[in-house]
């Protein structure tokens, strides 16, 4: 097959077709990729309307308005999902993205302009903008502060605390602020951060210094999941300081890579300048997002979903999958050999490390499951808590009770195969984590 340069002559359809997928026959199994949060199983009918819409398009609003319907149904929906203070047939002010990075850049990008403008009403610098989160966010949060010239200040993290601590947040806020970062739902151990508290000490620090800091919620991860298992949980809309949330739709949304949504708490959260009218598609009409071109192929798949589950579905399905995710933890501690280092409330997931390391570590236990097809990572915790190494195995829609036992069995098999083994860590042995404990 071609590598660097494309070929010179033509080749017949049925030969490409089957070199390529040879090839990718040697990728792992989707499904068994317990690292990756994005769904990988949807019904038959909804992967037909994924092909039918494929070609379509979504920036052409004037040639699609029913797909660009089906859009604005989506955003209505999960605003109100996320209790925004709406009325019954009053429109929410959001959009589609192809992801939670874009949609947090957005998010992100308005937070900022409307700092800037505030400091230049009050004739201040506005050349120094942060943004305080915890240092458990997601790489995408790095990339928006670099890309865009905003100083990141992380809180860290320590012992047995992985995720952002309100009061150390609220404490590292400042006049440059242009927002603080919640977490729902942490990609290293599952966790949701304390949004609530993190509301009332903002509120209470506001109105002493006079700041009008916001909160903007990450919650990639955790707004299709909070909404359905925890509903009394206070995170979104409800508190009065969060002007936007971001979630993935195709994570615990359920709908294939490459869908994100970004709901504001109204319209004068989102600066009007950042809306562009372009004429050149057939008519008048409006966007507001980073990227332009995409298939209308993941929105249409996301109605499909909110409207075929309902309520309830999405409720039956998450609550299976916690139910598989404390089935694989109790397991998981019946060996003996981990501690679990993820709660039970929070995404559907298993983070958990071995007590003993003194001979053999997490990295060596992920390698080897390779070998029965799994992927499940092993990573080491951010600055403060660099010091734990984990492994972490995600729980979605497809990963059933059968395939937990069937993990669960490989794990053991590979714990007696490095058992087995003379010992690959350094210093004799000698294990910093293990002697911590």
């Amino acid at each position: 097959m071609p590598r660097y340069e494309m070929p010179e002559e033509s080749r017949a359809k049925e030969a490409v077709y089957q070199m390529i997928s040879d090839e990718l026959m040697l990728d792992a199994n989707p499904r068994l990729n317990l690292a990756s949060f994005v769904t990988t199983w949807m019904e038959p009918e909804c992967n037909q309307l994924i092909l039918h819409s494929i070609n379509k398009n979504f920036v052409d609003a004037n040639e699609y308005p029913i797909t660009t319907d089906l859009h604005n149904r989506c955003v209505n929906m999960i605003a109100r999902l996320f209790n925004v203070p709406l009325g019954d047939s009053e429109d929410a002010v959001g959009v589609g993205t192809i992801g939670s990075s874009e949609a947090i850049m957005l998010a992100g990008l308005a937070f900022k302009r409307r700092w800037q403008d505030k400091m230049k009403a009050q004739n201040k610098p506005y050349d120094k903008p942060n943004i305080v989160t915890g240092s458990n966010v997601q790489v995408c949060w790095k990339k928006f502060a670099k890309y865009f010239e905003i100083e990141l200040k992380e809180v860290k993290l320590g012992d047995g605390n992985y995720v952002m601590d309100p009061e150390q947040a609220v404490e590292m806020v400042d006049e440059n602020t242009i927002c603080v970062a919640a977490i729902l739902g942490s990609t290293l151990n599952g966790e949701f951060e304390d949004v609530r508290l993190l509301n009332e000490r903002l509120m209470k620090k506001n109105k002493k210094t006079g700041w009008g800091t916001e909160i903007h919620v990450d919650a990639a991860s955790g707004g299709f999941i909070a909404p359905f298992l925890y509903p009394d949980l206070e995170w979104d809309f409800r508190l009065p300081l969060v002007k936007s949330i971001n979630v993935s739709g195709h994570k615990y949304g359920l709908v294939y890579a490459g869908v994100g949504w970004v709901v504001w708490r109204s319209k004068d959260h989102l600066p009007q300048d950042f809306a562009f009218h372009i004429n050149y598609l057939g008519a008048d009409q409006l966007t507001f997002t980073l990227n332009f071109s995409k298939s209308s192929s993941q929105i249409i798949a996301q109605y499909y979903q909110l409207v075929r589950l309902g309520f309830q579905g999405y409720r039956s399905i998450m609550k299976k999958c916690q139910e598989n995710a404390m089935a694989l933890k109790e397991a998981l501690e019946r060996t003996g050999r981990f501690d679990i280092v993820s709660k039970d409330n929070g995404v559907p997931l298993v983070a958990f490390s071995l007590k003993d390391r003194r001979r053999h570590d997490e990295f060596e236990v992920s390698e080897r499951l390779r070998r029965f097809g799994w992927i499940v990572p092993a990573y080491t915790m951010p600055p403060d808590a660099q010091h734990v190494t984990v492994l972490r195995a995600v729980v979605r829609c497809d990963f059933s009770r059968p395939l937990a036992e069937k993990l669960v069995d490989d794990v053991q098999a590979v714990l007696q195969e490095l058992d087995a083994l003379p010992s690959r860590c350094p210093s004799g042995g000698r294990n910093e984590q293990w002697e911590r404990r």
